[in-house]
């Protein structure tokens, strides 16, 4: 499939630090021959370490990826927007509002045809060990797997 006939998709998450990063691994590793994919925050940080480490487990590299604003992506209609945690739906006006799907409230946001919302526990502030941490990180991993493969399958 060429790349102008894939489906746009965008992963949003409040920090795009890690579950956005993961679902946006997951998504390319998974279905990328159909979708050409994509994160941003609300707020942009940094690639949370932890995040990476996991999905190097299951041999997806998501290293090379950076945190982006949804601000990098104005210019841009997604076939589906989706928000998976809710502190960004609330946060992002296009995100919360389905009857104004595909309209661009905010000229700092992208637009997108559907949205969809699927919120996961967030796993950076999760205290304990590193191994409880890396644990919750795996959980959480897959998760947004099992949560992409039932919703996408043909």
């Amino acid at each position: 499939m060429e790349k102008q006939d894939k489906k746009k998709i965008l992963f949003v998450c409040y920090h795009n630090s890690a579950r956005s990063q993961m679902a946006e691994g997951l998504m390319r590793s998974i279905y990328g021959g159909a979708y050409e994919v994509y994160s941003a925050g609300v707020e942009a940080t940094a690639v949370d370490s932890r995040a990476i480490q996991v999905m190097q487990e299951i041999d997806i590299d998501i290293a090379g990826q950076r945190s982006k604003k949804l601000s990098e992506y104005q210019d841009i209609v997604f076939d589906i927007l989706i928000t998976v945690c809710d502190k960004a739906k609330q946060a992002c006006p296009i995100c919360n509002t389905p009857e104004l799907a595909g309209v661009n409230i905010r000229s700092d946001q992208p637009r997108a045809k559907k949205l969809m919302h699927r919120s996961f526990k967030d796993p950076v502030g999760v205290a304990g060990s590193d191994t409880e941490q890396l644990e919750v990180f795996r959980q959480i991993r897959d998760e947004i797997k099992d949560w992409i493969v039932q919703t996408f399958q043909d």
